[in-house]
């Protein structure tokens, strides 16, 4: 379920031949800050009834990288204790992405679920547009994003300069491709989480078909509609029943959150 978390909120992967333009390139960070901590709780359901399934957390600190300060973000994730027997998560990435420019420096994955491993490190240049992995050297677009990089650059989006159905366009790197991407913007609305009520801002990625989700635009995404841009719910149907993530937990945001109308 962690991978779930990760692979969601990251807004993956398309085949359409979008190219990251000006609206996914040159923003700065002015939605969060050092020590930000962000907690979630996914829940799995099969027949309407959601079950707790795991929790994750993403922190944000700076440090140095190679002399230059970077935002280093680390995303964990591990499956319900309960359920270890059946499926056991524990999944950590990390970023390391300039605070000036929010693009990535360095990328990693360490993942385990269900005894099956992956471990990626990834090096960009991004001078040279080269992306280094153990299996070679890579060429990348400009503005080339990573897993969790693409999440906290898009949380610095002017949603407001868009109107409904726009597509905002931008590239990933992972698993030594290069992914074309965008976002749908969808507008803005009021949702009922488990943690509160909030004024949100709406949007759908698209994705590829796989061996979890089932490809198109199933999944949506509600972030708070705020200047923080926290993510709020994540919603998709998967292969098998349906997954729901819910921040439940927050620490040294940027602003306050103005977006909450109440909590449970």
């Amino acid at each position: 379920m962690k991978k779930i978390l990760f692979i969601t909120i990251a807004l993956f992967v398309i085949s359409s031949k979008l190219t990251a333009g000006d609206d996914f390139c040159g923003i700065y960070n002015k939605a969060f800050q050092n020590g930000e901590k962000i907690d979630f709780t996914i829940y799995y359901s099969v027949v309407g009834l959601y079950v707790n399934a795991g929790n994750a957390s993403f922190t944000t600190t700076v440090e140095n990288y190679n002399n230059k300060p970077v935002y280093h973000v680390v995303g964990e994730g591990t499956s319900n204790s309960n359920y270890d027997w059946i499926f056991k998560v524990r999944d950590r990435y990390e970023s390391y992405f300039d605070t000036a420019t929010l693009q990535p420096y360095k990328f990693l994955r360490d993942v385990n679920e269900g005894g099956y491993k992956i471990y990626e490190n990834v090096t960009f240049n991004q001078k040279a547009n080269t992306a280094v992995t153990a299996k070679g050297v890579y060429k990348v677009p400009n503005c080339i994003q990573d897993v969790l990089s693409s999440i906290y650059y898009a949380r610095n989006m002017n949603f407001d300069a868009y109107k409904v159905d726009d597509k905002i366009p931008f590239n990933m790197f992972l698993d030594n491709e290069v992914y074309n991407l965008y976002i749908k913007y969808l507008g803005k609305e009021k949702i009922k989480t488990k943690y509160g009520k909030f004024n949100a801002i709406k949007f759908k990625p698209l994705l590829i078909k796989g061996t979890i989700f089932e490809g198109g635009e199933n999944m949506t995404v509600w972030v708070s509609d705020d200047a923080n841009h926290i993510p709020l719910r994540v919603e998709s149907p998967i292969v098998v029943g349906t997954v729901k993530v819910d921040m439940m937990g927050y620490e040294n945001l940027r602003y306050p959150l103005t977006s909450m109308i109440s909590k449970r």
